[in-house]
């Protein structure tokens, strides 16, 4: 197990959207507490047999069917599931953000979100178990970042009990262990693991045909880059 404390890739504009997407999830979150989890998963919550047969299954949904995938990506089932997305939506989605602007980053999360959303659906057609969680629109921020920033240095905390070392690890590596990683989950196991990957994949795939510019942050985040010296010319006597 590993977790990313921080990535060394400054940004050039305030990640207004990012913040505000976290703000809407906590928000969010605290009305399900108010009004009862249970309900609010059921009534907004993406459920793959609705979705497959078009059907709406009691109690009625909050919203039509196809819209549960949309708010289905504002709800949590418990506070380590809010929290780690967030984290994870904080760290890596600033970056993105101020890579593709904030109108298409916008417009990204919501599409990565829903094919990943998709992804989990179509494998699980049958199943009347609602799917909640923004993990499919995280992964997808996870899976531009990787694209545009393979080289950013992301210290990380490896849960070895007593020693805790913490060290910095390329995003590419980290990122990868984290995407492979997801393959080690069962389906029983309760986490939509397919979303994870459709979103990841859609993310790397919108990248860079989103982002505003392909020379991204001027490698800021890369390996730098020795300058080549180059003399000048020789006067003639």
């Amino acid at each position: 197990m590993f977790l990313p404390i921080r990535d060394h890739n400054p940004r050039e504009r305030f990640p207004a959207v990012t913040l505000a997407l976290v703000a809407l999830n906590v928000v969010v979150f605290l009305y399900e507490l108010l009004q009862g989890q249970a309900y609010l998963t059921r009534t907004a919550g993406a459920i793959p047999f609705e979705i497959v047969n078009h059907v709406d299954l009691r109690p009625a949904n909050l919203v039509p069917w196809p819209a549960t995938i949309w708010t289905s990506m504002f709800l949590h089932g418990g506070f380590m599931h809010l929290i780690g997305n967030m984290w994870f939506l904080w760290l890596f989605g600033d970056n993105v953000e101020d890579a593709l602007g904030r109108g298409r980053y916008l417009v990204f999360y919501f599409v990565v979100g829903t094919v990943g959303a998709l992804a989990q659906i179509f494998t699980l057609p049958q199943s009347t178990a609602p799917m909640i969680g923004a993990s499919g629109a995280v992964a997808g921020a996870l899976g531009a970042y990787v694209m545009l920033y393979p080289h950013a240095r992301v210290e990380t905390l490896i849960m070895i009990p007593f020693l805790w070392p913490v060290v910095q690890v390329r995003a590419w590596v980290f990122l990868g262990l984290w995407f492979l990683g997801q393959f080690l989950l069962s389906t029983g196991s309760g986490i939509a693991w397919m979303a994870h990957v459709g979103g990841f994949i859609a993310g790397a795939g919108l990248a860079r045909l989103l982002a505003v510019s392909r020379d991204v942050h001027r490698g800021a985040a890369t390996e730098l880059v020795e300058a080549e010296y180059i003399p000048p010319p020789r006067r003639r006597s």
